[in-house]
């Protein structure tokens, strides 16, 4: 178990260990704990984004801009990849974000038939505010470990999700 208190998670283990000495539940140590602590990211990143106006799809877009570097923009394919929607997904997500302002697309100069969407400067401004609350909301929620068990959690958690990615 746990080092310190018990928690609701070491109660709900030792419920299962007790109805269930068949099975090793021992998963639910970790992964229920990331199942809570999910949900609070998203209450504090739902927080965030809402605080300027946007939905979390429009963050996971205009970052993605964003993180591209100047001039800020990509193709629509690139979107889909990094943010894991259909291309139909993201055409509909694109033609809001342009009727917001907040991207606009344009041919591309190597190759007319392609289109590059393109981070505007209100685009720009939005994500990058909606960027510095969520990282001060994130820090808050990482204040019980010190930057070096931040540091030992965060390549923990990479190994766990390799095969995912």
């Amino acid at each position: 178990m746990s080092q310190g208190p018990d928690d609701e998670v070491d109660r709900i283990v030792a419920a299962w260990g007790r109805e269930r000495p068949d099975l090793d539940v021992t998963p639910l140590e970790v992964l229920s704990r990331v199942s809570r602590l999910s949900r609070h990211l998203d209450l504090s990143r739902r927080h965030a984004f809402s605080t300027h106006e946007l939905e979390s799809w429009e963050f996971d877009v205009l970052s993605a801009l964003r993180r591209a570097g100047e001039p800020y923009e990509l193709t629509p394919t690139q979107l889909v990849r990094q943010t894991l929607v259909t291309s139909g997904t993201m055409t509909n997500r694109l033609a809001r974000l342009e009727g917001r302002g907040f991207v606009d697309r344009a041919a591309s100069a190597a190759d007319q038939r392609s289109k590059l969407v393109r981070l505007t400067a209100e685009g720009r401004d939005v994500v990058d505010a909606a960027l510095a609350d969520l990282v001060t909301d994130e820090r808050r929620l990482m204040q019980g470990l010190s930057p070096q068990r931040q540091t030992e959690l965060a390549q923990l958690l990479k190994g766990l999700l390799a095969p995912f990615d």
